[in-house]
């Protein structure tokens, strides 16, 4: 009687936190380059239940269920045009590379880059783009063109000059990269080693000048996916309320 009580804990502790991701997923509707991510489960241990023929027939009963890890799905956002010449959107695999403040590499799939007062290229949160690129106080103002390929020019006195190559990576498992906030992520011994190329290049996506990438959340998938949660946790939640009855029976019986 008490293990229905702990099984049916598990669900409803997994059930809360499986709601937990899809809230942090609706508060990013709108955010920049954000993907969602979904809470995988996993059925806890077994054990034999009966008598010893039961146990040899294989008669067992389960002990609830485990929460797996966050896996992210890095399906491609909607492109929004900004008109903005240092935003950028990939459109296709890779991230961009930016510095971080320890020194690290991080990966992000958010586009909306700015000039800072030093004139390299950095994120909202001021992290330079890597390779870092400049643009000099004498380039022609709205002179600033980026290819699809990456290269990086603008007008100076007259004539086109080239500040530098955005390079773009690309992981063998994606799904492996640990997400650090701030739309940046960090590679682990799961994605494994980052692959740098240019845009378009090896499987790469293309860069789009005056676009970003939005989020990939749909808002419908995670309603729908909230309301099973919710009717999941509420179902679970009479377990617990039938077996409280169950143990007040039994204890009225012995009076």
């Amino acid at each position: 009687m008490m293990n229905s009580l702990y099984t049916a804990a598990t669900g409803m502790s997994a059930m809360q936190t499986n709601v937990d991701v899809i809230a942090n997923n609706l508060a990013n509707v709108n955010t920049n380059g954000f993907k969602g991510s979904r809470l995988s489960f996993e059925d806890l241990l077994y054990q034999q239940i009966g008598d010893r023929q039961s146990a040899r027939q294989g008669a067992q009963s389960g002990m609830g269920v485990a929460q797996g890890r966050t896996e992210l799905s890095f399906t491609q956002g909607d492109m929004r045009e900004t008109g903005v010449g240092t935003n950028m959107a990939i459109e296709g695999e890779g991230f961009f590379q930016v510095a971080l403040p320890d020194g690290s590499i991080g990966y992000t799939r958010d586009g909306s880059f700015e000039v800072d007062a030093n004139g390299q290229i950095v994120t909202k949160g001021g992290f330079q783009l890597e390779p870092i690129i400049g643009v000099p106080m004498e380039a022609q103002p709205g002179s600033l063109k980026i290819s699809t390929d990456g290269l990086v020019t603008c007008l100076m006195n007259g004539a086109t000059t080239v500040l530098g190559q955005i390079e773009t990576a690309t992981f063998a498992n994606q799904n492996g990269l640990a997400a650090l906030g701030g739309n940046v992520f960090a590679a682990t011994v799961n994605s494994g080693a980052p692959a740098i190329a240019n845009p378009g290049a090896n499987g790469t996506g293309i860069v789009t000048q005056g676009s970003v990438e939005g989020s990939n959340v749909s808002v419908m998938t995670e309603m729908v996916d909230m309301i099973n949660a919710q009717r999941a946790f509420e179902s679970v939640s009479k377990v617990i309320s039938t077996s409280d009855e169950m143990l007040g029976i039994a204890n009225a019986m012995r009076r």
